[in-house]
């Protein structure tokens, strides 16, 4: 075997100090979440027991934390929800050239490059200039959107760039409405791609700080309300909130990679079963 270059092993220890410095503080978090009762917020750690996660699920002075959780979720599903509907309804309507598509794709995307922070003040104040309670389900959700639709958009123009008519012209000369062709064609063929544009849509909106900053009203999502209990906690307590919900997280992703790969595998069952039958 010949030897590996030099560059190898340079890009090597790069990657495990990207590695490092990307996990490391959620490790560490990880770690000081399982102190013992007297364990403070700094090592060297002061026994080992599950107290913290416990005190999680007991009556909080400190904060709405089980509230937040709630709000932050139904947040996100909403998100999620109107991010794949518009997305698939924008890469349906793109594919076509029409009068004024190349502004509306740059307006989209240009809410990528404004800083968050400007676009939660934006929202905030056109809410209130309007007269509108400014609330997480209202300002929040689309200051969110500004954030989610962007991506989702990228997605689904990638994926139809690369679709192929033919199926389309297929089940319309067997005489499908444009509806069937849509529900019974497109969409099967697509889906894995709809799971990947639902994760983002999910996880951005449930992670989401800045955008939701002055746009969440009277009550905080889960972001905002760690972010408060930073200054006012002192135990070990935030450490185990946040090993929660980075395992959360952790397990909505495996769960729409599971549901991916379940339709890959049903797809590639039904294509053998198809390929047998001719």
């Amino acid at each position: 075997m010949e030897p590996r270059p030099r560059s190898f092993y340079i890009l090597a220890a790069f990657f495990g100090l990207y590695v490092l410095f990307l996990y490391g503080p959620t490790i560490t978090i990880g770690i000081l979440s399982f102190q013992g009762p007297g364990g403070g917020l700094t090592f060297p750690m002061r026994g080992t027991s599950l107290n913290w996660f416990r005190e999680l699920f007991e009556t909080q002075a400190v904060g709405d934390i089980w509230g937040s959780f709630r709000r932050s979720f139904a947040l996100g599903l909403m998100v999620m929800a109107t991010t794949v509907i518009v997305s698939v309804m924008g890469g349906l309507a793109f594919r076509k050239r029409f009068i004024g598509s190349g502004v509306l794709f740059y307006l989209a995307i240009t809410a990528l490059v404004i800083p968050s922070i400007l676009v939660s003040l934006g929202v905030g104040l056109v809410f209130t200039q309007a007269g509108l309670p400014i609330h997480w389900a209202t300002s929040g959700f689309g200051a969110q959107l500004t954030w989610t639709l962007p991506f989702g958009l990228l997605v689904m123009f990638a994926v139809f760039n690369r679709f192929n008519p033919a199926y389309e012209e297929a089940a319309r000369d067997q005489g499908a409405s444009a509806w069937q062709v849509v529900r019974h064609v497109v969409l099967p063929i697509i889906a894995p791609s709809l799971m990947g544009v639902a994760l983002f849509g999910f996880t951005l909106s449930y992670d989401e700080f800045a955008r939701t900053l002055l746009t969440s009203g009277s009550y905080n999502t889960l972001p905002l309300e760690i972010y408060g209990m930073t200054t006012n906690v002192t135990t070990p307590v935030i450490f185990a909130l946040g090993t929660l919900t980075t395992a959360f997280s952790f397990v909505v992703i495996g769960a729409f990679l599971l549901s991916v790969w379940v339709m890959n595998r049903r797809r590639a069952r039904h294509g053998s079963d198809a390929g047998k039958g001719v």
